[in-house]
């Protein structure tokens, strides 16, 4: 099996999928035009160009007629020939994350740019990055052709069913989906019940890193690490997971580390232990031993720990407790044990928190709830959920007080989302976001990442 796989989507691709909006007048702004020659009005011409292109999400980077240009990385001088370098720059910000490995492939220029630390800075900085919930849905058996249909014909080309299970990606805000390319191996699909976490890795370099689950076709538990990279495009294989084969454990990135604690093992014995995996280094590294075996824990990133939540011993199957245990990565070590940070029965499938906070979100009796950090009124109700997205939750909290839940109204109905906004002093109601019949397959596992 090869440890990556290219990217489907070309520079050709990448070129023509821009939306279609005015292009940029290249002969009217190029270098040699006197008008965009080195002068007093050089600045208010390029203030004016940067000026449009804030006014779009995304540009079309450059015309065909300059396309062969643009290849020819060792004679280019410019970013985008006849472009100042500025606004060269301001085009490249605006480029859509599915279309940044086909950026790469345009030039040496090009690819040392949306690799530099700087790239995500100056798109956090003109407020471009988007927050993204990635999920690992199934594929609807019979859907209307869509974006998603050619990763969906390519999995199904291996040998996979088309009601597999996929990474598929949201942008909540703009109502945005897009599919990842399929897994390398026979049948394409994710691993069942795998957990998935997303780091940032060397540069503030994006990835997805999804960690066990079970083989698709025998069911087995399995040692599997895939790791997607967002610049290349392409998934990995990563190194695979120590000791037993864990079903069903908590999961969490924490400083660019994805953490691993509880589960079962083959015999259904709950777990105390816990392990950590480097992307960077594509290494694991044990840790010390949780308080209490926890089957079925819910992992979360607070605070800079790892907290894991909830769980049940290997005497008690399904009886949860409400009790927590954090991993300070700074000691090294587990805190004391936190009681009662759920009510005992309670499973914390979805729980949440929000970014740079600690406040926690989860459903509870068809309802959200929220407890803040330290708050000693504990879980609070924010709003009744709506009906049809009350089974088989997920729940994410995203930037600006917002949260979104994706369900259903029954098992094996299709999968609906809404998303509301948390603010002090102010009625809380839930907007319903479109979700095509070819995303409406149930979720598994989420994370959230920023792009």
């Amino acid at each position: 099996m090869s440890n990556s796989i290219d990217s489907s989507v070309s520079s050709a691709d990448f070129l023509c999928s821009a939306p279609q909006i005015p292009r940029i007048n290249m002969a009217r702004h190029s270098r040699h035009s006197p008008h965009t020659r080195i002068s007093s009005a050089r600045s208010s011409r390029t203030e004016q160009i940067k000026q449009a292109l804030t006014q779009s999400f995304l540009v079309e980077i450059i015309p065909s007629s300059l396309m062969s240009s643009c290849f020819e990385a060792s004679a280019m001088s410019d970013l985008i020939p006849g472009l100042p370098e500025e606004v060269a720059r301001e085009c490249l910000i605006r480029v859509g994350f599915d279309q940044l490995p086909a950026v790469r492939r345009i030039s040496r220029q090009w690819k040392e740019e949306v690799e530099s630390p700087d790239y995500g800075r100056l798109r956090r900085a003109e407020g471009l990055a988007r927050p993204v919930v990635a999920m690992v849905q199934a594929q609807p058996e019979h859907v209307e052709p869509g974006p998603a249909q050619k990763h969906a014909s390519a999995s199904a080309a291996n040998g996979g069913s088309a009601n597999n299970y996929r990474m598929v990606l949201l942008d909540p805000v703009e109502g945005r989906w897009a599919p990842l390319p399929v897994l390398p191996g026979t049948t394409g699909s994710l691993p069942l019940f795998c957990q998935v976490a997303a780091v940032d890795g060397a540069q503030g370099r994006k990835r997805l890193v999804v960690v066990g689950g079970w083989d698709p076709e025998s069911w087995a538990p399995t040692d599997s690490v895939y790791v997607y990279d967002f610049l290349t495009g392409a998934w990995r294989r990563g190194a695979p997971m120590p000791g037993p084969r864990r079903s069903f454990f908590a999961t969490a990135a924490v400083r660019g580390v994805v953490y691993v604690a509880g589960g079962h093992d083959e015999e259904k014995n709950a777990l105390r232990s816990a392990l950590a995996y480097d992307p960077d280094a594509d290494a694991w590294a044990a840790l010390p031993d949780m308080a209490e075996e926890r089957d079925e824990p819910r992992g979360l990133c607070v605070g800079g720990r790892f907290l894991v939540v909830g769980g049940y011993p290997t005497q008690a199957q399904g009886r949860f407790a409400g009790s927590a245990e954090a991993f300070d990565p700074a000691t090294a070590a587990w805190a004391t044990v936190q009681e009662s940070l759920l009510e005992d029965g309670t499973c914390p499938r979805t729980c949440c928190v929000a970014p740079g906070a600690e406040r926690m979100y989860m459903l509870r009796d068809g309802n959200l709830v929220a407890r803040d950090a330290g708050a000693s009124a504990g879980w609070r109700t924010v709003a009744s959920v709506p009906e049809d997205a009350r089974t088989a939750s997920t729940v994410s909290a995203i930037p600006g007080g917002r949260v979104v839940v994706i369900g259903s109204g029954c098992h094996g109905g299709d999968q609906t989302v809404y998303m509301l906004r948390d603010e002090a002093g102010k009625a809380a109601s839930w907007a319903r976001a479109p979700a095509p019949p070819e995303f409406s397959g149930h979720v598994q596992a989420a994370c959230l990442l920023e792009i």
